[in-house]
């Protein structure tokens, strides 16, 4: 009796195909003993055997025609499921192909290359599976004995290697470039390994479809995970996996200290030792460039400081190197952005502006610098007073050479030395030194005055009045802010100075009051006292407190410049003086650089509009068409806005018609004292001084 189909001794019924499909088997079988050729049915059962697959896997037919196929599995990919997998994929595609590990009778492990091909019989009808499998063990392990080589290499190499694929991104790392970079880069793209100076993006070259090639020898700047740059030669070449997909070698030769000595010397070279200023050579590197441009915008001012002889003869050459260094530091930290300071020679200095629009013109760049030289130094216990002469020059053509442009500068320079001329501009306000004691001890003792300039709405009602510092010197007469704050400043008194306002001001007006409604608030200016240093919060709140004021009636105005750059926490500072009831200004509106967005985002309640485009707005579209804007913005965003420096009944109209919040100026008041503001509230409303 034949066994049941259910049997392994039963024979399988096999169809037209499969019988068709043996007889080739056979007649190839000669030729590919290398390969393992059987037959599997629908099921995934054995139902054919060569003598390849006998020599691979070392079953006999008998032995294994019946079996499931996934004998030749190790256990963990029949218990995923695997072996059925495969077929699923061979049933749907037509054939499937493979690598991996499968297994002989006795238990043994080898690397086997698997091609899988579905039988359909005539109807479409899947009957069955031919299966094609070589032993590659040998081919495998020549590969890993390959790659551990190049492991072992890419781990020792003393340069730092990186293996990127065809998107740049990093698929591994040895271990020189993480010591390199500080982190283990892999899975970053390569332009998020370089520096932000980098010119450059990513390090896989563009090449030609199909054209492996190799990138140029190139030198790029990396990035440190502390951010410092890395200077590295880096070569890049392609190469092709097992597998034909493309990746590349990008090989990094650390060039940071060759760099930085190359900067070095170059730095030595362009510089002058003493004060660290470009000396000559450098001037032209940094000229030549400038005058090439297509823009030119380009001046030099050519400085020298008048009978520096003197100061050697009596005070010694060592005192006079101090005091050129010292003025070379006043350049380099106080000069714009678009200026660099040089020294030529001795007591000679040059001042380079790449960008005169920027600076306000060559007049204001020539008053700024001589700001700058013409000065009072203290200088070994003594004041020492600096005047300097200085000539000016700018490109007036195209192909001017940079020689050619200090030779102009430098004439000019002796030119203002003649008897009888005017220097670029006048030195320094005498006092020097003095001054600064004497702000000191007026700070200290209560010396100076608060007066106060009304700020009025449209009916002319006072909305708030400005505090405005006067100090009555003893030899100087009354001295108004614009000398006040430069002296301040250069004694670093700005903050004690902001201080002494705030608690004077606001002590004054917390006694304010009118007969016609609620008595207005005050406004201080604040210069050294800023939302940013560690102490504002406490520092306002406890003026306020003092005082006994309504914090309803205190406006703080702040500068433009200063209000766009501040971060969150001071801002946050600024929020919670708000919740109290202070109101912040921002001052000098449109002559900085603020964006809408970071406007919108400011604790300010307050605009007050810069006189300059008051002043201009009855001749100069420009400034009247700013004055619309800003009025317009600060109702759009809910701000009050308050128009300084109105002088005459034309741009009160005017400003009344663009919808102004409120005025202050000359045409209603002067700044006054305390006792004349009170007198000033005691009317229902303030005329404009005819």
């Amino acid at each position: 009796m034949r066994g049941t189909p259910n049997t392994p001794d039963a024979p399988f019924p096999r169809s037209g195909a499969q019988v068709e499909t043996e007889r080739l088997l056979g007649a190839l079988a000669a030729d590919m003993r290398e390969y393992a050729i059987f037959a599997l049915d629908a099921d995934g059962r054995v139902t054919s055997w060569n003598a390849g697959a006998q020599l691979i896997k070392q079953y006999t037919s008998q032995e294994i025609i019946g079996k499931h196929f996934s004998v030749f599995y190790p256990a963990g990919l029949i218990a995923s499921d695997y072996p059925a997998w495969e077929l699923r994929q061979a049933a749907a595609q037509g054939f499937f192909i493979d690598r991996g590990w499968r297994l002989r009778k006795d238990g043994s492990a080898f690397w086997a290359h698997v091609v899988i091909t579905a039988q359909r019989a005539d109807d479409g009808r899947l009957d069955g599976f031919i299966k094609i499998t070589r032993d590659e063990s040998e081919a495998y392990a020549q590969r890993e004995r390959s790659d551990r080589r190049f492991t072992d290499l890419f781990q020792l190499a003393p340069a730092g290697i990186a293996l990127l694929d065809r998107h740049d991104r990093v698929l591994d790392a040895n271990g020189a470039l993480c010591d390199l970079l500080g982190y283990w880069p892999h899975g970053r793209t390569a332009p998020q390994l370089m520096h932000a100076d980098d010119p450059r993006t990513g390090l896989v070259p563009q090449a030609v479809a199909g054209d492996p090639g190799s990138e140029p020898i190139s030198h790029r700047r990396l990035a440190r995970s502390t951010g410092e740059p890395v200077y590295c030669e880096v070569r890049c070449s392609a190469s092709v996996d097992y597998d034909g997909n493309r990746f590349w070698l990008a090989v990094f030769q650390d060039l940071t200290e060759q760099q930085r000595r190359t900067e070095t010397l170059h730095f030595q070279a362009t510089h002058d030792h003493p004060t660290g200023l470009l000396n000559r050579r450098g001037v032209n590197e940094l000229l030549v460039p400038l005058l090439s441009s297509a823009g030119r915008d380009v001046g030099v001012l050519f400085c020298d400081l008048d009978n520096f002889k003197r100061f050697n003869d009596s005070l010694g050459h060592d005192a006079g190197d101090e005091l050129i260094n010292l003025l070379a530091e006043r350049l380099r930290n106080e000069l714009p952005s678009s200026c660099t300071p040089a020294r030529l020679y001795g007591d000679e200095f040059l001042v380079i502006c790449s960008d005169l629009t920027a600076c306000d013109g060559l007049d204001t760049l020539i008053e700024l610098v001589s700001d700058l030289l013409c000065t009072a130094i203290p200088l070994r216990d003594r004041l020492i007073n600096i005047t300097a002469s200085i000539g000016a020059a700018t490109a007036p053509e195209e192909g001017t050479t940079a020689d050619e442009l200090i030779r102009t500068a430098d004439a000019a320079m002796f030119a203002a030395k003649e008897p009888g001329r005017d220097r670029a501009a006048p030195p320094a306000p005498a006092g020097g030194l003095a001054l600064e004691e004497d702000l000191r001890d007026a700070l200290l003792h209560d010396g100076l005055q608060m007066h106060y300039q009304p700020i009025l709405d449209r009916d002319g009602k006072i909305l708030l009045a400005e505090a405005l510092v006067r100090w009555p010197h003893p030899r100087h007469g009354l001295l108004s802010p614009d000398v006040i704050l430069p002296v301040a400043g250069q004694a670093k008194l700005l903050a004690e100075l902001d201080r002494w306002v705030l608690r004077t001001a606001l002590r004054e007006a917390s006694e304010w009051s009118s007969p016609h409604g609620e008595a207005p608030g005050v406004t201080v200016n604040l210069a050294g006292l800023r939302p940013e240093s560690a102490h504002f919060h406490s520092e306002i709140s406890s003026a306020i407190d003092d005082s006994g004021i309504d914090p309803g009636r205190v406006v703080l105005e702040v500068v433009e410049t200063v209000l766009v750059d501040l971060p969150e926490q001071p801002r946050k500072m600024m929020r919670r003086l708000n919740e109290r009831g202070v109101r912040f200004a921002m001052d000098d509106f449109g002559t900085g650089y603020s964006s809408l967005a970071r406007l919108k985002d400011l604790p300010t309640q307050l605009v007050k509009l810069d006189r300059r485009f008051v002043v201009g707005m009855e001749s100069d579209p420009t400034d009247l068409g700013i004055v619309r804007a800003v009025i317009e913005l600060a109702r759009g965003m809910g701000r009050t806005c308050i128009a300084e420096g109105v002088e005459n009944r034309a741009q009160c109209d005017l400003l009344n018609e663009l919808g102004v919040d409120a005025q202050q100026g000359f045409l209603y008041s002067r700044p006054v004292p305390d006792a004349a503001l009170r007198a000033l509230l005691a009317a229902p409303r303030l005329m404009p001084v005819e």
